[in-house]
């Protein structure tokens, strides 16, 4: 296989060696180029015979010298150099197969890749991965691996899942495990599923693989209103949050005297349908999980308290009142620590708003997940101040579009106030709410 060269890095090593776009790269040290992983796995090493092929097939081998082990500068038309890895499943709580119609199509596709699982951090359900793509890992030291393990019971897997492939799992994590990959691993709890003893089943399998396993979460599934045909699954209540946490805590309690790590964590949103104190910054360690928001709130106090610490209030003007919107999950918390702000600089006027996702529906109450349509339903109307603050990951990367493609821009346009997207940072929201 040949992957045609797009672009080269000027100043790169390819680029002093003569390699240009156009031409075909087929194998780097006499090993064949099959896709991103097997570019960067060969091309880490100081001295490289590269054999390129131009548009009729001619090939030519160029030697590089890379003593400082740069990036060797090649740029091909997909970040993976081929197409993403489809997920195969047709998981019972699947989120994508929760949204509602007409969304732009990039949003409907689910990877399953355990490229970008390296890569990017995403989590995969290993039943994509051929006995080839396990010896790889292997033999590269692909590692840590994120896995989707969700249980361990094969037949149960099997049934959530509804993948004949999926049974494999702790099996394949074994042959991690032996070989010294270390996992990270996620389970989406469905009442009625997974819970209870399957869960502390579970918890004791991934146990088993002792130090390999490097953090393990455990989150609610997301149901929107959206599920018409699907499986029949009910939401996490206060009681099945409170069985949840005490698991959960039992074996990180454990783990932590055994090893000096929890290891096992339970996300924020548990502790808020139970209605139950989020733990110390501390229990979270190094925030192993946080992108399964585990942790996030805890932090963002943690940034925030830590910022107010170091500010003189005598040194700073309030600024003329705005107001903040968020979802329903964390603007308890938000609010409260609007208060701590204002008890610090007593003029500051911020009215905090609570949005309901009306968009998705069902028990969606992230900030993430809010659209700019919901946004606009909560606020029109409102006294919003010279400045509306959002948390910024309600928007999609480029910081320009909602959900459901409405601009930034088009939403300050309908409520006649100046956004300002926050970062999920305790000192950013603190220097957004001071307006520095």
């Amino acid at each position: 296989m040949a992957f045609k060269i797009e672009s080269v890095d000027p100043g790169s090593p390819a680029h002093r060696s003569g390699i240009r776009a156009g031409e075909s790269l087929v194998s780097v040290n006499g090993n064949p180029i099959g896709d991103v992983l097997d570019y960067r796995y060969h091309t880490a090493e100081q001295q490289l015979d590269i054999v390129l092929a131009d548009g009729d097939g001619n090939q030519r081998t160029v030697h590089v010298r890379n003593r400082n082990y740069l990036p060797l500068g090649l740029n091909f038309s997909t970040y993976l150099m081929d197409e993403k890895r489809e997920c195969s499943n047709h998981c019972v709580f699947c989120f994508i197969d929760q949204l509602p119609s007409g969304l732009r199509d990039t949003l409907y596709f689910k990877d399953d890749d355990m490229r970008l699982s390296f890569l990017l951090g995403n989590y995969i359900t290993l039943t994509n991965l051929s006995d080839g793509d396990i010896a790889k890992i292997i033999r590269m030291r692909i590692s840590p691996i994120n896995i989707s393990v969700h249980t361990t019971d094969p037949k149960l897997r099997v049934r959530m899942c509804r993948n004949k492939n999926a049974g494999k799992c702790l099996d394949i994590m074994k042959n991690f495990a032996d070989n010294g990959i270390t996992m990270n691993c996620q389970i989406v709890l469905c009442p009625g599923l997974n819970d209870g003893e399957a869960l502390r089943a579970t918890l004791t399998d991934l146990e088993s693989l002792g130090e390999a396993v490097n953090s393990v979460s455990v989150v609610p599934v997301g149901l929107t209103a959206h599920r018409d045909g699907l499986y029949p699954l009910r939401s996490v209540d206060s009681a099945v949050a409170r069985d949840v946490i005490s698991t959960v805590t039992e074996f990180g309690d454990h783990r932590l005297y055994k090893s000096g790590s929890r290891v096992y964590y339970a996300s924020d949103e548990f502790y808020i349908l139970a209605g139950l104190p989020l733990p110390d910054a501390e229990h979270y360690e190094d925030y192993p999980q946080l992108e399964n928001g585990v942790g996030m709130v805890p932090l963002l106090m943690d940034e925030f308290f830590s910022a107010l610490k170091l500010l003189d209030p005598d040194g700073i003007s309030v600024p003329p009142p705005f107001s903040i919107a968020t979802g329903e999950a964390a603007s308890s918390y938000i609010s409260g620590l609007v208060e701590k702000a204002r008890e610090a600089f007593p003029g500051l006027s911020c009215t905090v708003y609570t949005v309901k996702n009306r968009f998705f529906g069902g028990d969606v109450t992230v900030a993430g997940l809010l659209t700019g349509s919901d946004y606009l339903a909560e606020l029109a109307g409102r006294e919003l101040g010279q400045r509306l603050l959002i948390p910024a990951n309600s928007l999609r990367y480029d910081g320009e579009l909602f959900l459901d493609d409405m601009s930034i821009s088009g939403l300050e346009e309908k409520l006649n106030v100046k956004i300002i997207p926050v970062p999920s940072d305790g000192g950013a929201l603190l220097d957004a709410l001071l307006g520095l």
